[in-house]
Formats: C-alpha cells, structure tokens, sequence
C-alpha cells in the first residue's frame, strides 16, 4: 500500500512535534513538509504533491478555514485546533474529521482510520479477485505493553470490552485501553456488527445463531436484547445458520 504524504500546518512547533510523534506509529502515513503558516503551505502544495492535510485554525496572516476555501483542489483534510467554536464551519468545508488539542493517540488514529476508509471505499476495484486482497490486507494499530501493535481486519473474530479496556480476539488475544465504540468506529461497518453493549464480532467468523447468542466454533457470544432484532434480520441475509432449527 501507497504511503500517504502528509503536510503538517501548524504554527506552534510543540503541536507539530505531536503529529511527527504520532504519525511515526503508522506505516501508512509519511511527512512530506511541514509550514507555519498558510502562505507557505499554499507555495509547498503548489510544487509537491500530498495526500492529507493536518491543518491548524488559528495561525498568522490567514486562517486554516480561509485557506482550505482558497484551495482550489484540496487533499483530504484533518482540522487540528484548540478551538472548538470553527468545528462546524470546518464539516462544512469538507474536513474528515476535527482534532481538538490536546488530543490523545487513540483519537488521532480515530481520525486516521476515517480517511484511510473513505479511501478505501472510493478507490476503484478492477476485479473481486483484487478487491477481495485489498480487503484482506486492512489492518489497523492499537497501543498494548506500551508498544503499537498491528491488527489484521481480516483476523479479527471478536472484540470484548473490559470497562476502560478491549480485549481483540485473533489467534491471540490484545488488550488496549481504549473504549469499544471508540474501536468500532475504525472496523469496516460491512464487515462486524455490534451484538451486545460489550461484544463486537466478525460476521464471516459466525458458525451459527440463536436468540440469545452468537457461536464461533466453541466459543458462545451473548446478544443483547436492544440488538437482537437487527442482528436476526442480518445474519438471515447473509445465510448464517439458525442454531434453533
């Protein structure tokens, strides 16, 4: 997969610092440039090309709102700002997604996954062949023993939450501290479905159903009463089978 070249627009150089320090943790994404105010960006955007922009609202000269509208053909944008009252001028505008500082790892990837889907899914597919592959290779990173380590999509079976923490089923078992509606967010939607208000699962990886659970092999999953009628509905469209036949 293509790197994402990545120009941080920032005139405060400890909040450029943090970017640096978080996209290092994800290798699909490269710092092409980095520019202090929106004068310079307009004259690096003119001469390299770039993929997504972490762009700072409050800046010298010219805001980071003002700028984006001067763009005639802008990248993917993510908004990074202390402040909240351009948020809604930012969606107008077009912005992926808006990174309130000081913003933490797991909301940085968060935004990040959000691009890279809609990349995903606005990218064309030539072939199922191709396309299956290109969906085999998803995969995201959560922090856990105070390193990122790389999930496959494709691996996942389950997810559980653990209060503050979730607990990722493949082969092996991951836990990082995050929330589960935080993790779901990152998870192809086509792909898992929530089953319980602690419980994500892989729906290819579901053997058989029933009212009250979800089976993958030995493993029992329960359902949650406010989940059951849609999950009913789904898992009969795509010819799981009705443990209660």
């Amino acid at each position: 997969m293509p790197k994402f070249r990545c120009l941080l627009i920032d005139d405060e150089p400890p909040a450029l610092e943090v970017l640096r320090t978080y996209i290092a943790t994800l290798p699909t994404l490269e710092v092409v440039g980095e520019c202090h105010h929106a004068l310079a960006a307009f004259e690096f955007l003119r001469q390299h090309p770039v993929d997504l922009l972490f762009l700072d609202i409050q800046m010298p000269r010219l805001l980071g709102t003002e700028f984006l509208k001067a763009l005639p053909n802008p990248p993917r944008v993510i908004f990074t700002t202390a402040h909240r009252d351009y948020a809604v001028e930012g969606f107008e505008l077009g912005a992926v997604d808006y990174l309130l500082k000081p913003y933490s790892l797991e909301r940085f990837l968060r935004a990040v996954h959000k691009v890279l889907d809609l990349e995903q899914r606005q990218a064309p597919t030539p072939g199922r062949k191709e396309s299956l592959h290109a969906a085999d290779e998803r995969f995201l990173y959560v922090r856990a023993d105070r390193k990122m380590v790389k999930i496959m999509v494709d691996e996942i079976q389950y997810i559980e939450s653990l209060k503050d923490y979730v607990k990722i089923v493949t082969t092996r078992q991951v836990i990082t501290k995050q929330t589960i509606t935080a993790l779901e967010e990152m998870l192809p939607e086509e792909d898992f479905m929530r089953i319980h208000r602690s419980f994500i699962v892989a729906v290819k990886k579901i053997d058989s159903y029933s009212q009250h659970a979800v089976f993958m092999g030995k493993t029992e999953l329960p359902v949650g009463p406010l989940y059951k009628q849609e999950i009913m509905k789904r898992l009969n469209k795509v010819g799981v089978n009705d443990a209660t036949d």
